[in-house]
């Protein structure tokens, strides 16, 4: 009863917030201008390289993420991933062409394989086990929060000042997040030296067999959002949006304001619930989405959709540490932002790929996603029945 009593909200835990909330801002207020940048620098037809290479690149260095914050320390995992995007920020308007900005995306992603791994860890190592869902609900309330604040910021700034003023306040941002960092208590227990061993990454090192399911899920889940980030500013803009980052914004309000009690129902009503309603709901959203023809019903879209993402995320970041090793929470955590990334990058990829400029096919994109969260409660339902007939053995 005493553990249940104290409060999670320390100061590291407050200090971890914010952090992220300066970090998520910091990369998120690009989205919604990048596909209109590009197309000025005359790669329209590579927008779907937007975020799949992105996202690419932060599944790729998630296992040494996931190794480093296991062995070298959450810290100095947290402040890398926070500098990536203070250089990337400072090197996009040098490097205007089109290569140059498909490099600098691809290494931009490295900053959310490293940070948000450890970040996870984190939270793992300051709050009881029994608050898992509630304290990172609470931390992607946050995270959200900076993903609502950085588009609609992003597209005040490209409007008054221009794109190379919006890039430098992204790396302003990040640099905060560093010095924030920098003044919290390193909790890795047992820390080793950095070394070139940390850097060898073997076959048992890229993922955890443990946290399969919980990867499933959120690879399933996220091609939606791959699909998002890359054709929703088009969208917006065709239905007369004014600023494209109002969906994320409205999105993100309602991702926020789940999330005041989503993490603390997992706790509760277990985790497996939660996540199939987050299916359900965010199919529901998907389908309100691809049948809106003006602004009003694209935001009540963007409303149910935050409510489903809120309430997936922090059940499957809870689902994926109880399911992990203590000893390999790195690399768990890591295993689930893999799945995380590889969903957005496909659905980025296929999507834009298929989208290819032309709008009215936003619609059909997004409801042939419908079918694979569809498929993602069949193997919620599968994984649940098998696990039950091997309790019963």
């Amino acid at each position: 009863m005493l553990e249940k009593e104290k409060s999670i909200y320390t100061l590291q835990f407050i200090l971890l917030c914010l952090s992220s909330l300066l970090f998520s801002s910091s990369f998120n207020m690009m989205i919604p201008e990048l596909p209109n940048y590009l197309s000025s620098l005359g790669g329209a037809e590579y927008k779907g390289l937007i975020i799949s290479l992105f996202t690419l690149t932060a599944a790729i260095s998630r296992p040494f993420s996931g190794k480093l914050t296991d062995k070298w320390g959450r810290v100095p995992v947290m402040a890398i991933g926070s500098s990536v995007c203070v250089i990337c920020g400072f090197l996009y308007p040098i490097l205007s062409s089109v290569s140059g900005f498909l490099l600098l995306r691809l290494v931009h992603g490295f900053s959310t394989g490293f940070k948000p791994t450890s970040t996870s860890a984190y939270v793992a190592d300051i709050i009881p086990q029994k608050r898992w869902g509630e304290a990172l609900g609470m931390h992607g309330l946050c995270f959200g929060i900076g993903g609502a604040l950085g588009p609609a910021l992003g597209s005040m700034i490209v409007n008054a000042f221009g794109m190379n003023v919006m890039f430098y306040a992204s790396s302003f941002l990040a640099f905060l997040s560093i010095i924030i960092v920098f003044n919290m208590k390193e909790t890795l227990a047992v820390k080793e030296k950095l070394n070139k061993s940390m850097f060898y990454i073997g076959r048992k090192d890229i993922v955890d067999k443990n946290v399969f399911p919980a990867g499933i899920i959120t690879f399933l889940s996220y091609t939606a959002f791959g699909i998002i980030l890359t054709l929703i500013p088009d969208w917006s803009e065709h239905l007369g949006a004014t600023n494209k980052g109002i969906f994320f914004t409205a999105f993100t309000v309602a991702s926020v304001l789940v999330r005041f009690v989503a993490g603390k129902v997992s706790d509760r009503h277990g985790r497996l619930k939660v996540i199939l309603a987050g299916l359900i709901i965010t199919s529901i959203a998907l389908f309100v989405i691809s049948q809106g023809r003006d602004i009003q019903m694209l935001l009540i879209g963007a409303g149910i959709y935050g409510t489903g993402t809120g309430i997936l995320s922090p059940a499957i970041s809870a689902w994926t540490i109880d399911m992990s090793n203590p000893d390999h929470r790195g690399k768990a955590v890591a295993t689930m932002y893999i799945s995380m990334e590889l969903g957005i990058g496909s659905g980025a990829l296929l999507g834009g790929t298929y989208y290819n400029d032309q709008i009215n096919r936003i619609p059909q994109i997004i409801r042939f996603d419908i079918l694979v969260l569809v498929l993602g409660v069949f193997y919620l339902f599968y994984w649940r029945r098998n696990k039950n007939k091997k309790l019963k053995v």
